[in-house]
């Protein structure tokens, strides 16, 4: 895209993977797990059966726990998003 004096601006060279990048992935599965967590302790309460709510938080879980520890692996973003 061009800038505005009609130039168009210089590529940063190779574009790396940041952890930003993971940000919202792990806040949306950070979100689902905190209501599969009430979720299954509701059921839990209320006598009904939980099993397939608490596997369903567990692999939620691990995939978080996945993901967070990618994210620390990966460098942290340099420049911002045009």
């Amino acid at each position: 895209m061009a800038r505005p004096d009609g130039t168009r601006p210089r590529s940063g060279g190779i574009r790396q993977r940041s952890g930003e990048d993971f940000d919202l992935l792990i806040g949306f599965l950070g979100f689902w797990a905190f209501v599969l967590f009430g979720f299954t302790v509701w059921m839990e309460l209320t006598g009904q059966p939980a099993l397939g709510w608490a596997l369903a938080l567990l692999v939620l879980l691990a995939a978080l726990y996945g993901l967070v520890r990618l994210r620390r692996r990966l460098p942290p973003r340099t420049g911002r998003r045009g």
